[in-house]
């Protein structure tokens, strides 16, 4: 990224006069054929290495390049891939990269749909996965093998929220097995709130369908990767057919506009309702990287320029199954559904044997039923009584 400050950044990126042609917003280009001028003209196109040539429509329209452009800016890298979801980020930007034989090195703590492809996936095509714990630093080394190919991050973690350590991890990746190829699920900071690739992560993925979108009505995955890996990446990608419609396309350019001032939002808010979280009596724990009893929370502090409005608590005791659904059946502003970097609030919970079912290193250190929340755009005092709302019906 240039010296201009993220906000400068975020309105201006991908916006140059060939995407916008004369508007404020980048043109939408939708096309499969692409038409050429001339003999000359197709065979300049035809080369890969001419990124952002007009070509096909599955390689992309002046609407995808102007994403594409704009993301690469923002994160640092040497170009980005984009996908119709974020776990297809995740399965093709790890598939880029193995082979038959290889081992991929993955945080037991990632999200669930990445830990399903390993084990049912890439399994049948015989690579391994092997899990570690996810407050592992240095000593990550001890697990790479002669074929480990692929070590896969996430930080902070799915629903526990811990935060890892990534330089140590890098640095101790990089001495043992220097053409491994780090990857992280960096959703969580919108891939500017921790900029992986200047702490040396090769790819940096997101599901765009959270707060690049912003409004929860459309779904993208990026993936944007250094200058070692960006060719291989792209062509990899397109080989396997991956791409996204110029409408999804525009619309994620248009929620960065406005990515600083909702990420601002949802930091001051979820700030407050953790540590208003932390003084109820209900509440064993509070997982906000923000707050010091967060695990990790050194490592959000000295790496990450901010936070998001999503974390998780854990009640001190674990809910039968009618108090579970008492409590989240009857909310006002909390919805329940899957995704989150919406304007909007949500809900979920989860109870201790479901977490350890999906934790396959390191486990789980708590016996009470988790609730995660996402904290939206609306004001912070009502989303506050409604959640002293439900900690009233608990008592009932």
């Amino acid at each position: 990224m240039s010296s201009k400050k993220i906000e400068t950044a975020l309105i201006a990126a991908g916006r140059t006069k060939r995407y916008t042609q004369g508007s404020v917003n980048p043109v939408i280009q939708r096309a499969s054929s692409l038409v050429f001028d001339s003999v000359a003209d197709k065979k300049r196109a035809t080369t890969w290495r001419a990124d952002g040539e007009l070509f096909y429509g599955r390689r992309g329209t002046l609407t995808h390049f102007s994403l594409q452009e704009a993301l690469t800016e923002l994160e640092g890298g040497a170009g980005c891939a984009l996908y119709p979801c974020g776990a297809a980020a995740v399965a093709n930007a790890i598939l880029a990269f193995v082979s038959a034989g290889n081992n991929v090195l993955m945080s037991g703590s990632v999200y669930e749909p990445t830990q399903d492809f390993c084990t049912k996936i890439l399994s049948k095509m015989n690579v391994s996965t092997t899990w570690f714990d996810h407050s592992a630093g240095s000593e990550i080394a001890e697990l790479v093998q002669p074929n480990t190919r692929v070590v896969f991050l996430e930080s902070p973690a799915s629903i526990t929220m811990e935060v890892q350590d990534v330089p140590a991890i890098v640095a101790a990746i990089r001495s043992k097995a220097p053409d491994a190829i780090i990857m992280i699920d960096n959703t969580w900071g919108a891939g500017i709130l921790f900029r992986a690739l200047d702490f040396g992560v090769d790819i940096s993925i997101q599901a765009g369908t959270k707060y690049l979108i912003g409004h929860s009505d459309a779904m993208i995955g990026t993936a944007v990767a250094n200058e070692r890996c960006w060719a291989q990446l792209r062509e990899n990608s397109y080989l396997m057919g991956q791409m996204i419609d110029a409408d999804t396309a525009y619309m994620t350019s248009r929620g960065l506009r406005t990515l600083a001032v909702r990420l601002r939002q949802h930091e001051e808010s979820s700030i407050r309702v953790a540590n208003w979280l932390v003084a109820r009596p209900e509440v064993a724990v509070v997982n906000h990287p923000v707050l010091p009893q967060c695990k990790g929370h050194q490592f959000w502090q000295r790496d990450f320029s901010g936070s998001s409005g999503l974390f998780s608590f854990v009640l001190k005791a674990k809910l039968s199954r009618e108090q579970l659904a008492h409590y989240l059946d009857n909310f006002s502003h909390f919805s329940m559904a899957y995704s989150w970097g919406g304007y909007e609030s949500l809900i979920l919970a989860n109870q201790p044997e479901e977490l350890a079912a999906i934790r396959p290193a390191g486990g789980i250190d708590f016996s009470g039923t988790l609730v995660r929340l996402h904290i939206g755009l609306e004001n912070v005092d009502d989303l506050i009584d409604d959640l002293a709302a439900g900690f009233e019906r608990l008592g009932q």
